[in-house]
């Protein structure tokens, strides 16, 4: 059952890059833009075809089972149990913007997910519990014990208030490490975390659909996983790091 999944969030998450690298040759600029939450967070035409594109893969592949997607279409109930989170285009801004840092993510929750960078062609595959990949090879997580050399990815909500309260945090966090990145697509991020590429990355405003594959990556590569809790006019969020220094990164930002 899971190699089937896992089989279907790869061919969705190939069609969807298809729409989206070809939208990206294309691109000048940011094109056909409209805003969603904020005025700062953006959606495109390429978002909402990408998403379609993925819709159709699971229509065909998986008509029974649920499907939730950023851009349009709802929450679909399904009959199967199971569940699709998917995220056409995580990292619209870079998209737009001409930045090499976005992705496609499609999860069954729970059970698989596959995470795709067109532009570096690389594709992190997860079979949750069994296996997490990028291009067919096994992942190599982080393994740091000392939270004073690690170096801590994160990101940022859409909202200006929000942003405030996250700019205390980070305040926080930057004399505690080695350094923090923030390159503005979460699944990506997580990805990468899982590959040892960051030792840690936390991140609070997120949705479902900028998650979901991306810890079954980090957990299934041995990381640890921990959900954080709205406080102090901060939304929910979460933060995925070493055993060894879960515990002292979460109380600076948790």
């Amino acid at each position: 059952m899971s190699e089937d999944l896992l089989t279907v969030a790869v061919e969705a998450v190939r069609a969807a890059a298809a729409v989206l690298v070809e939208r990206y040759r294309a691109a000048g600029g940011p094109t056909d833009l409209q805003t969603k939450s904020t005025p700062t967070d953006l959606v495109s035409a390429a978002d909402l075809e990408a998403e379609r594109a993925i819709r159709a893969v699971l229509a065909r592949r998986r008509p029974d089972d649920g499907i939730l997607g950023e851009e349009e279409g709802g929450d679909v109930e399904g009959t199967s149990g199971l569940r699709w989170v998917v995220d056409p285009l995580d990292g619209t801004v870079n998209y737009l913007f001409g930045l090499p840092q976005w992705c496609v993510s499609v999860a069954c929750e729970g059970r698989a997910g596959a995470i795709l960078d067109p532009v570096r062609g690389e594709l992190f595959e997860v079979d949750a519990g069994r296996s997490a990949t990028l291009d067919g090879e096994p992942v190599a997580a982080s393994s740091r014990t000392d939270l004073g050399t690690a170096l801590v990815a994160t990101g940022f909500a859409y909202d200006a208030g929000v942003r405030e309260r996250q700019a205390e945090v980070v305040a926080r966090v930057i004399p505690r490490v080695a350094d923090i990145r923030r390159m503005g697509s979460a699944a990506l991020d997580l990805a990468w975390t899982a590959a040892g590429r960051f030792d840690a990355f936390y991140e609070r405003g997120v949705s479902a659909w900028d998650v979901a594959a991306g810890t079954m990556l980090c957990a299934t590569a041995g990381l640890e996983v921990r959900e954080l809790e709205p406080r102090d006019g901060l939304p929910s969020g979460v933060l995925v790091a070493p055993v060894a220094i879960v515990g002292e990164l979460f109380e600076l930002v948790g």
